[in-house]
């Protein structure tokens, strides 16, 4: 009944007549028009509600601003760096090669990294690695299938050059093996008052290669040693010596006992950029301005990257692979590169190892046969980030001592 009157109803309206609907009818109609206002109020409170709630969440989900810590570096590099570089960023540590002591500082010998932010402009950015063309991505969207490599895209460190993969080398190494590559090294008459393999700089006298170790056996017989491998509590001598592969893979305590096995100290920070910058304070060991392709300081592909065919995060914790500095074109021999050498014949000071000094903080100095410009340049390179008791396979060392009195 109720249908027939509001059908009549809607016929005679459209004839332009008005009718009134019976009372129960009308009170239906009111009952709608209630129903709505109320929905039409639950709804507006509720899109308030919803506003308030995402405004909230908008708060509550913003990133953080980012901070930066800056070095303000060491007293006694004051006088000695005119300008010191910025503190180093590094990468991840694992610690694992810590000899137990927990370093939660970064690593300078692997790549550094920032907090990804999203649109970056530089993503999509052509580029090469190698001669295999790529492009500039954000790591995170560099599939399994690519890979992405340090170095060759301009903006921050997590745009990196996205390439095809390339198959890890061929090279056949047993990680677990202690290769060694040379005799018991034969060190040259010292200069200048110096002992054994060393030269006299000033008031000073400094090794001229990177060193090398060799072991010290019970009955006093010595040994050749792996430059592949940590010495952990053996004990070792250092030698400097020409056409010998340099000891990486060494922490700066296990440098410095090295060093006063042979009779001598590890260098201190100015005793060190002396030696490095010359008498003329150079930036380089050989001059004022760098000179690509002197030193060992600019490999083109990461050599961690290389070995294990990735660039995926886990690769940071095999930093201790004794195969990574026997890569080709990687670790090079005492003196390979002939004319990186300064003014007083101290070779290698700029790339090829990492060198520890001995302040007690942790420093190590130079750079390293992948990067020589990141923590500074050339001779003020210089590498904070962890303590002494860090190493991996880029760390390596040379001694000083006082010359003999006449």
């Amino acid at each position: 009944m109720r249908l027939a009157a509001l059908a009549l109803t809607i016929a005679l309206a459209g004839c332009g007549q008005t009718t009134t609907l019976p009372a129960e009818d009308a009170g239906g109609a009111q009952d709608a028009v209630t129903d709505k206002m109320t929905d039409s109020a639950t709804a507006s409170a509720d899109a308030m509600t919803d506003s308030a709630m995402a405004s909230a969440d908008a708060t509550t989900d913003a990133p953080p601003t980012d901070s930066a810590a800056t070095d303000s570096g060491f007293a006694q590099d004051a006088a000695a760096d005119s300008t010191p570089p910025p503190a180093d960023s590094g990468h991840m540590d694992s610690a694992v090669m810590d000899s137990g002591h927990m370093d939660s500082a970064t690593i300078d010998a692997a790549p550094d990294t920032v907090e990804a932010d999203t649109g970056d402009p530089w993503s999509g950015t052509p580029c090469s690695v190698s001669g295999v063309d790529g492009v500039c991505l954000d790591v995170a969207e560099c599939d399994r299938e690519r890979e992405a490599t340090p170095g060759f895209c301009p903006g921050p460190a997590h745009i990196q050059c996205c390439t095809p993969a390339r198959d890890a080398p061929t090279l056949e190494c047993d990680p677990d093996a202690a290769p060694l590559p040379d005799p018991l090294p034969t060190e040259a008459t010292g200069v200048g008052g110096c002992a054994a393999g060393m030269l006299r700089v000033e008031g000073f006298c400094i090794d001229r290669y990177e060193a090398a170790l060799v072991e010290v056996l019970d009955d006093g017989e010595e040994r050749p040693w792996s430059p592949y491998v940590n010495p952990g509590e053996a004990r070792v001598r250092a030698v400097s010596a020409a056409g010998v592969v340099p000891q990486g893979y060494i922490d700066g305590f296990q440098a410095e006992r090295a060093c006063v096995e042979a009779g001598k100290r590890l260098c201190r920070n100015d005793e060190w950029l002396r030696a490095c910058q010359g008498a003329e304070g150079w930036t380089f060991p050989y001059g004022a301005t760098r000179q690509p392709g002197v030193c060992n300081d600019a490999r083109d592909r990461h050599p961690v990257v290389e070995l294990f065919g990735t660039g995926e995060d886990w690769i940071w914790s095999e930093l201790g692979n004794a195969c990574i500095n026997q890569l080709e074109d990687g670790l090079a021999r005492t003196g390979e590169h002939a004319a990186c050498v300064t003014a007083e014949g101290a070779y290698d000071m700029m790339g090829n190892l990492h060198e520890w000094t001995s302040d007690p903080s942790g420093i190590f100095r130079g750079g390293f046969y992948v990067d020589t410009e990141r923590n500074g340049p050339g001779c003020l390179y210089r590498t904070t980030a962890h303590n002494r008791y860090h190493w991996d396979y880029s760390t390596g060392f040379r001694c000083c001592d006082d010359p003999e009195v006449p």
